[in-house]
C-alpha cells in the first residue's frame, strides 16, 4: 500500500476503523468503506485487535515473509505484546522464541527445461507460461528423462475402492498426475488424499523417479496459473534436520514439475484420452491410469541455503497444581508472503486478514484469560507460528518439538484468516465434529451468544490446509475457527459469503489484503476473541481432556505415536 508508515508500531493507539452499512457488493466490486464511526469504537477489545492488525500488516513489516527482516520485526512485536499481557516466556532458553531450522530453495529460470519426446518429435514447454519446476531441496542441479505414466490423482486407498496405481508399472518412470481426490470420498478422506505430501509419498512408494502435476481447468478456476506463475521466484522452504538435510523432500524424485491446464494436452499428447476428457473423468470420478508413449525430459536448477526463523511462544500457567501440567495450545500463523510481483504498483503483500487478524484475535484471547479472576485449571500456551505459507512448517516443528512435554498438549485451537468483512451472527468451527471439542464449542458459543455454522465449502478441505493439521498429525484434537457466513444486517445489506468470495477472488495473497483497504469488522473479531477465551476456559477446567470420537478417521490415522502410517 502507498500509505504512511507508523513511526512506532508498538505504541499504536486506537486507530478508528471506518465502516458503514452498504449494499451487498457485486462479485467483482470491493466492499465499501467510509468515515462513519464504527459501532465498536468504544470497545477496548476491538481497539486492541485493530491496533495489532495495523501494526503487523504495516508496510514496515514488508509482508512478514518467513526468514526476512519484516518477519523478525513482527515476531518482536508479538513477544512484546505477550510480555505486556503478563504471559511467561515458553520458547527456547527462557525466551519467547523457539528457533525453527529451515532450508530455503529458490528455483532458477536458467537450466529449467521440460520436453515431451514422442513419435520422433520433441515438444518443449515454456518456463513460467506453461510449466514450473518445483524448487529442489536435495540438489542444486537435477535432470531426469524417462517414460511417463498417467496415474490419475495418485490415490492409493484400496479400502475405499480406489487404487490409481493398480495395473500400472511406475518403477523407474515419471508419474503424471492430477491433484485432488475422488468426489465420492467423504470430506475427511478427500482432504487427506488431496494432500501434496501424501501424493508424493504415494508415487515414491510405487517407484517413481519424477513427478509432473498437471492442473485441471477446475483447479485454475479458483487459482489462476498466471497469478501463481507471476511469483515463480518466491522461495520455498522445508524443515531442516540436525544433519542439515531437508525433511520430507523426497530425494527419490529427481525432478518435480507442475504444468498449466492450458498446456495439459502437450503433456498428454498421443495418449488414449485428451486433457478435456480426463478433466471430465476426474470430475466424474472415473479416472483410469495409462502409460504414455515416448519419454519426458525434465531439468531444474535451484539455489539452496539454510536459514532460521522462529515461533513466538508464551504460557499462562494453570491454576490447578495437577492439571496445570497440561496445556491447551492456541495457534495462529504470523508469517505472510512478503514482497512479490507488483499489482497496481504495490509490491507489499501486507496480509491483514491473512493472518495479522488471526494473531491479533489470539493476543486478545490471551489478554482476557490472563485478566480473568478465575484462571483456567490447565495451562494455556500461545504460539504465533512461522512458515505456514511455506507448508505449515512452524506448526509442524512445534508439534514435533514442543517446548512442553508432548503428552501435555490436550487440544489445539487455531486461528487462520478469519475473513470478517461483513457483520455476522456466527462463527464457523472447522473440524469440530471429529472430537469431544464439539460439546465444548457448543457450550462456549452459547455463553458468548454466537451461533455456530457448518463449513460452507467442505470441498476445499481446509481442515488439512492450516496449522491445526500439524497438531492433528501429532494426535492432538483440534479445531480451526474462521469467520461466519450469516449476515447480521436485518435489512439485507452486506452478505458475508459474497464478501468472502470477493476477497478470495481478488485479494487473497495479493497486496489489497490490507488494513486500510478491507472493511474489517473488529466487533466480530472481538466476539471471536471472547469465544476463543471461553473455549480455553472450558477445556482448561474440564475434568477430562478432549478426545477423538470413536472411529474418527483422523483420530485413528494419527493416534499418538503412529504418525499416520496406518490406515486409510
Amino acid at each position: 500500500m502507498r500509505r504512511a508508515t507508523t513511526a512506532c508500531l508498538l505504541t499504536l493507539l486506537c486507530l478508528a476503523a471506518c465502516n458503514r452499512e452498504a449494499p451487498p457488493p457485486a462479485a467483482d466490486t470491493a466492499p465499501a468503506k467510509d468515515a462513519t464511526p464504527a459501532p465498536w469504537a468504544d470497545d477496548p477489545s476491538a481497539q486492541r485487535i485493530e491496533a495489532d492488525v495495523r501494526a503487523l500488516s504495516d508496510d514496515a513489516m514488508e509482508g512478514r515473509e518467513t526468514g526476512t527482516r519484516g518477519y523478525a520485526m513482527a515476531s518482536d512485536h508479538v513477544a512484546k505484546r505477550f510480555a505486556a499481557i503478563g504471559l511467561q516466556p515458553a520458547g527456547d532458553g527462557g525466551t519467547f522464541f523457539q528457533q525453527v531450522p529451515l532450508l530455503k530453495a529458490v528455483r532458477e529460470r536458467e537450466g529449467a527445461t521440460f520436453a515431451v519426446k514422442r513419435n520422433g518429435r520433441s515438444i518443449a514447454l515454456r518456463f513460467r507460461d506453461q510449466f514450473l519446476p518445483s524448487p529442489d531441496f536435495n540438489a542444486p542441479q537435477a535432470a531426469v528423462e524417462a517414460p511417463a505414466v498417467f496415474v490419475g490423482q495418485a490415490v492409493h486407498a484400496p479400502a475405499l475402492g480406489v487404487d490409481d496405481f493398480k495395473g500400472l508399472a511406475l518403477k523407474g518412470k515419471i508419474a503424471v498426475l492430477f491433484g485432488g481426490a475422488p468426489a465420492r470420498f467423504d470430506d475427511d478422506r478427500r482432504a487427506f488424499h488431496s494432500s501434496y505430501r501424501e501424493k508424493l509419498r504415494a508415487v515414491v512408494a510405487h517407484g517413481a523417479i519424477g513427478a509432473v502435476f498437471v492442473n485441471t481447468a477446475q483447479d485454475e478456476a479458483g487459482s489462476p496459473w498466471a497469478q501463481h506463475a507471476a511469483n515463480w521466484d518466491k522461495p520455498a522452504m522445508r524443515l531442516r534436520d540436525a544433519d542439515g538435510r531437508g525433511i520430507d523432500t523426497f530425494p527419490q524424485l529427481r525432478v518435480v514439475a507442475s504444468v498449466s491446464a492450458a498446456a495439459a494436452d502437450l503433456v498428454l499428447a498421443d495418449g488414449p484420452r485428451t486433457a478435456a476428457q480426463l478433466f471430465d473423468a476426474a470430475r466424474d470420478g472415473t479416472l483410469k491410469g495409462f502409460a504414455l508413449p515416448g519419454t519426458i525430459a525434465l531439468a531444474s536448477r535451484t539455489t539452496v541455503e539454510p536459514i532460521e526463523s522462529r515461533n513466538v511462544v508464551a504460557r499462562l500457567p494453570g491454576s490447578d497444581p495437577a492439571l496445570g501440567a497440561e496445556h491447551v495450545i492456541y495457534s495462529a500463523h504470523l508469517d505472510h508472503v512478503g514482497i512479490g510481483a507488483p499489482v497496481e504498483g504495490d509490491r507489499i503483500y501486507n496480509g491483514a486478514l491473512d493472518n495479522a487478524l488471526g494473531v491479533a484475535i489470539m493476543l486478545e484471547a490471551a489478554q482476557q484469560l490472563a485478566a480473568a479472576k478465575d484462571k483456567p485449571k490447565r495451562s494455556a500456551l500461545f504460539v504465533a507460528v512461522t512458515a505456514e505459507e511455506k507448508g505449515l512448517l512452524g506448526a509442524e516443528w512445534f508439534a514435533t518439538h514442543p517446548t512442553v512435554p508432548p503428552d501435555s498438549m490436550v487440544a489445539n485451537i487455531n486461528m487462520d484468516m478469519p475473513v470478517l468483512m461483513a457483520p455476522t451472527t456466527d462463527v464457523v468451527p472447522i473440524g469440530v465434529e471429529h472430537s469431544t471439542l464439539k460439546a465444548t464449542l457448543d457450550a462456549a458459543a452459547k455463553d458468548v451468544g454466537v451461533a455456530l455454522s457448518p463449513d460452507p465449502f467442505p470441498e476445499e478441505s481446509v481442515f488439512v490446509r492450516s496449522d491445526q493439521y500439524a497438531f492433528i498429525r501429532a494426535g492432538v484434537p483440534a479445531v480451526y475457527l474462521t469467520g461466519g457466513v450469516v449476515s447480521a444486517d436485518a435489512e439485507g445489506g452486506r452478505d458475508p459469503k459474497v464478501a468472502l468470495r470477493y476477497f478470495l477472488r481478488n485479494c487473497y495473497h495479493r497486496p489489497c489484503d490490507d488494513a486500510d483497504t478491507q472493511p474489517i469488522q473488529y466487533g466480530d473479531a472481538a466476539r471471536m476473541a471472547r469465544l476463543n477465551a471461553r473455549i480455553g476456559q472450558l477445556v482448561g477446567d474440564a475434568a477430562e481432556r478432549p478426545r477423538w470420537n470413536d472411529g474418527d478417521f483422523f483420530g485413528e490415522m494419527f493416534a499418538r505415536g503412529t504418525n499416520g502410517e496406518g490406515g486409510q
